[in-house]
């Protein structure tokens, strides 16, 4: 257990690899209501969270969901987030832990006047189950559980599992197919527990963050603080996708236009490491001659893939994938290879 964002958090139970493998192979389950939740309600609720976001929430139905980012005046990424929308006029915005600070109040500043806002993280527990017996083990949580094997990517819906009451979203973290359930802070530890004695026979295990960590590297999503910052922008960060400049103005537009006119000097890449060494946040990439052409972001063993790999930020022209690199690993010159991401993509 460590403290994280005023949380006591749970790093590993049985231990990383195990714990990883775990989902990659059945299930694992994870609790992650550490994350910051807060709900907003009126007419105008849409249009407020439109002019934070990056994406465009105006396509959403009812029980949708989108990832985006939120972004300064200068286009750079105040946090990554997932925008729920629960009903008619009625959302959900999911942001870290350690943003929850920051995010809330720049999301009350803009909704004052035009929409009720609510911070709902310390009433809201939140549980990913994870892995590709996620739903299966789902299935056997309650009679409702089985439908939610029905829901789309992105999806969500009410569902009573093991007794309790809660939302479902078929969103994840890890690369593999599962959902993320929302409840009462109350009612955690009954989900909790119910879940895993529901899942025992199928192998469902508790994971922590450690694993949590390795399973979203290995499907090269984002982790906030260290690929993506207030130093970086969507556009080198391979989240390109999640920008709408054709929607109406939202902040960091105008500076994202500029960025995307004027050209990128630096993109986030992935790259396995050749030599024997582990890339970690920080180090530096360098090219054949020596010279710095970035920073690691992320570097970490990939027990699914039996390798060591990496994200990066390096300069254009070191970007093209086969690309030989090297890692400064504590003064040692380690060789790397820029390599296609997701590392790991799961079969479908």
């Amino acid at each position: 257990m460590v403290p994280f964002a005023g949380y006591d958090m749970p790093v590993q139970y049985e231990g990383v690899k195990q714990e990883h493998l775990a989902v990659r192979r059945a299930a694992g389950l994870f609790d992650v209501s550490h994350m910051g939740e807060f709900e907003l309600d009126g007419i105008e609720a849409l249009a407020v969270i439109d002019s934070l976001i990056t994406n465009d929430a105006s396509k959403l139905a009812d029980g949708r969901a989108l990832y985006t980012c939120a972004c300064n005046e200068r286009g750079t990424i105040l946090d990554d987030l997932i925008v729920y929308r629960l009903r008619e006029d009625k959302w959900l915005v999911v942001c870290n832990a350690s943003n929850r600070d920051k995010i809330l109040p720049h999301f009350t500043a803009a909704a004052a006047g035009r929409c009720a806002i609510e911070d709902a993280t310390e009433r809201t527990a939140l549980i990913a189950l994870q892995g590709p017996q996620a739903m299966a083990v789902a299935a056997r949580a309650g009679s409702e559980g089985a439908a939610l094997a029905e829901l789309q990517s992105f999806e969500l819906r009410e569902a009573s599992l093991v007794g309790v009451e809660c939302i479902a979203a078929r969103t994840g973290y890890t690369g593999e197919d599962g959902i993320e359930i929302f409840c009462d802070a109350d009612d955690a530890v009954s989900l909790w527990r119910g879940l895993l004695e529901a899942g025992r026979e199928l192998g469902l295990a508790p994971a922590g963050l450690a694993a949590r960590d390795t399973l979203r590297l290995e499907a090269r999503l984002s982790l906030y603080g260290n690929d993506i910052d207030e130093t970086t922008n969507p556009l080198e960060a391979g989240l390109g996708w999640t920008v709408k400049l054709g929607k109406a103005e939202f902040l960091g537009k105008e500076a994202l236009l500029a960025l995307k006119a004027g050209g990128l000097n630096r993109k986030l890449v992935g790259f396995e490491m050749v030599g024997r060494g582990i890339a970690r946040h920080g180090y530096a990439l360098l090219d054949a001659t020596g010279n710095t052409i970035g920073n690691c972001t992320s570097g970490s063993p990939a027990p699914s893939l039996e390798k060591s790999i990496g994200l990066g930020y390096v300069t254009l022209g070191q970007d093209a994938i086969g690309t030989k690199i090297y890692v400064d690993c504590r003064g040692k010159s380690i060789e790397a290879v820029v390599v296609p991401t997701p590392f790991y993509k799961r079969a479908t």
